[in-house]
């Protein structure tokens, strides 16, 4: 219980690493394109990974490696997918939509791995998706935008549900350089057909290192370890948190005001996620109960 406790909370940490790159990458979009930002992203946490620790990729048995690629192949396609769709819709939107992976995760867990989904976390489920909607729409049509951003939520809910069942924690630093390695690659890939172009100021090098670094190669390394403790569906409820720290961070640190939707949605998010909490808290105790009779 304390392990996946910590867990959750490793994971709620990912959340704010994502949620604060949010008005960093807005604006260094404005002068560098999607697929270039991506690439030298993710080959910096590439590079950062290797010289922590280089023989973590070669020390990973042949089935890891395999399992590493794909669910590299897989989170990398769903950058190129979600960033492809955002061209056709309006940001809010892709938020709510790429969001969505907090309904496909349970969903394919229950046909994938068998998981048997409880009531609550169901319920969870049904606030967190309500949650973002608050805090993200502002009207909705589904477009070629819209479905392109839905085909990344549900390749986000398959690298969920696949780190859940096959990230451990002795593999979890090894699995993580791999993955970083391949999504570099993927990017690199969509990259190539536009040019490859760098940032040209300093403060627009600052927000790609940070990003590189705090929200890829770390985050990605938390989340692979916090994933080896925890179900895919509590996982990918408290990642949903994702959201509401970047409408903290763009209050804090950008131009934008509280509103009345920014606490509602964060309210029903953060109901989800006591919700998921409690659960296994309940389940425990009955447990402990029954033992003790």
């Amino acid at each position: 219980m304390n392990r996946s406790r910590v867990a959750v909370l490793a994971l709620l940490a990912v959340a704010a690493a994502w949620g604060s790159t949010f008005f960093l990458t807005k604006d260094l979009l404005d002068r560098m394109d999607v697929a270039d930002y991506l690439a030298l992203r993710f080959a910096i946490a590439t590079v950062a990974l290797i010289l922590i620790h280089p023989p973590a990729i070669s020390k990973l048995s042949r089935l890891d490696r395999g399992r590493g690629v794909a669910l590299g192949i897989t989170y990398g396609v769903a950058q190129l997918v979600q960033t492809e769709g955002l061209r056709h819709t309006s940001a809010s939107v892709s938020g709510f939509v790429t969001g969505m992976y907090v309904v496909f995760t349970p969903l394919l867990a229950a046909v994938i791995l068998r998981h048997k989904i409880g009531r609550w976390a169901w319920v969870a489920v049904v606030l967190a998706t309500v949650g973002l909607g608050v805090l993200s729409l502002r009207g909705f049509s589904m477009g070629t935008g819209e479905l392109l951003t839905l085909a990344a939520a549900g390749l986000y809910a398959l690298h969920i549900i696949g780190l859940g069942a096959w990230s451990t924690p002795s593999n979890a630093f090894g699995l993580s350089a791999l993955q970083m390695v391949v999504i570099t690659a993927v990017c690199a890939v969509g990259a190539v057909p536009g040019g490859f172009s760098l940032p040209t100021g300093a403060g627009d090098w600052i927000a790609v290192v940070y990003m590189a670094l705090v929200a890829g190669a770390l985050a990605l390394m938390v989340q692979t370890w916090a994933q080896a403790h925890l179900t895919p569906t509590r996982a990918a409820i408290a990642m949903t948190m994702e959201p509401v720290f970047a409408s903290a961070f763009a209050v804090l640190f950008g131009a934008e005001s509280v509103t009345a939707r920014m606490l509602i949605g964060g309210a029903l998010v953060m109901s989800a996620m006591y919700l998921v909490e409690l659960a296994p808290r309940r389940k425990f105790e009955a447990e402990v109960q029954h033992l003790g009779q």
